[in-house]
């Protein structure tokens, strides 16, 4: 296997201009993806702190969370197909991470699919831990969500 050099990424808001390009990253990395009416109402939630990176003038993954207290949930995170095992998703969740710090979060969670192992060893690498399961948590599939938290303080 070739090494592939990760390139720094850049983080914007989220902008209308940047649906369709999420919708489509969306329906790669998902069998039950979010709809465009779902995405749009997370960009207009004040809870919500949505962002898109790209790799020069190409848009390669989105990631969002929730803030609400001092606590945030990662709602959603998702890197182009063929842009995968670069290390955006790990850069994705260091901004995320950082963006909730600047806030004043002091804790952190998320649901991840039980069979998604790449995702569970990058949080776990991020240093989350597994604090729970919900069983058939995703409809579409009936796979359980591992819940993972980590500690901002």
């Amino acid at each position: 296997m070739i090494a592939r050099e990760t390139t720094p990424l850049t983080f914007v808001p989220v902008q209308e201009e940047h649906l369709p390009d999420i919708m489509a990253i969306s329906a790669d990395a998902y069998p039950d993806s979010w709809t465009e009416g779902m995405f749009r109402d997370e960009f207009g939630n004040h809870l919500s702190h949505f962002y898109v990176a790209f790799d020069g003038a190409t848009l390669v993954g989105y990631a969002g969370f929730w803030l609400v207290a001092d606590e945030v949930h990662i709602t959603t995170i998702a890197v182009r197909l063929d842009r995968r095992g670069r290390g955006y998703g790990r850069q994705l969740m260091d901004h995320l991470l950082e963006s909730a710090g600047a806030l004043g979060a002091t804790l952190a969670a998320l649901e991840v699919r039980a069979t998604n192992a790449p995702a569970i060893n990058l949080y776990t690498a991020l240093g989350f831990r597994i604090a729970g399961r919900r069983k058939g948590y995703y409809s579409k599939t009936n796979e359980d969500a591992i819940v993972m938290m980590k500690d901002l303080s």
